[in-house]
């Protein structure tokens, strides 16, 4: 009765987002994945149960946000990069504590993921690290709400040009493809969760 008219309310609010960009939240994904995105392959529908979850990730962010402004430290918030000429991407906050610029990202986890953390995702630590570069500030901040709990975990990273400059080379080589119509190989260290949640993989099997 009411369940099905809940989910049925998320699953009429998916949109597909359509870009020639490669997003920064892209970062250490299957590059096949973000070519299938770009080029409009099939793709699995989300239940209504995930869009959920990250309807309440988005309150968490809110929250979170309403916080921060209510401490005077936000200098911006929902920033988009400068450049978007190869990639495409919004930070949460730009903060500034004892007269110090911070990038901040906000994630809301489960308590399984929340109590492994001891430092950053690797996803979201090679966002922060985009954020750094097309900001040019030299720390960032990933706080971590357990969605269970409201328990909070906050790691501070700085700004690796390095490792930024073999991110932005990865891309570089990926754009090419996507504009040549070349679909780019499997990682062979891809991790298999990655393919197991892959909302592209029936085309990826397809393909091979």
């Amino acid at each position: 009765m009411i369940k099905e008219k809940i989910d049925d309310f998320y699953l009429s609010r998916q949109e597909e987002r359509e870009s020639e960009h490669i997003y920064v939240s892209e970062a250490g994904k299957c590059p096949r994945a973000v070519y299938f995105r770009i080029k409009g392959y099939a793709k699995k529908a989300m239940d209504a149960r995930i869009l959920r979850l990250l309807d309440h990730g988005g309150y968490t962010h809110l929250r979170i946000m309403g916080v921060l402004f209510s401490l005077g430290i936000v200098r911006a918030s929902e920033i988009e990069i400068p450049s978007k000429e190869l990639v495409s991407g919004r930070a949460d906050a730009i903060v500034s504590l004892n007269n110090h610029l911070y990038v901040v990202e906000i994630k809301s986890v489960n308590r399984t993921a929340f109590n492994k953390l001891e430092e950053p995702d690797v996803d979201h630590l090679k966002q922060l690290q985009l954020y750094l570069h097309y900001f040019n500030i030299n720390d960032g901040i990933i706080i971590y709400e357990c969605k269970d709990t409201q328990d909070i975990k906050e790691f501070a990273v700085s700004y690796n040009k390095e490792e930024v400059d073999a991110m932005l080379e990865e891309f570089k080589k990926l754009k090419k493809k996507i504009e040549s119509n070349i679909i780019p190989e499997i990682p062979k260290d891809i991790e298999k969760w990655r393919c197991d949640y892959c909302p592209y993989a029936e085309e990826c099997v397809k393909i091979g």
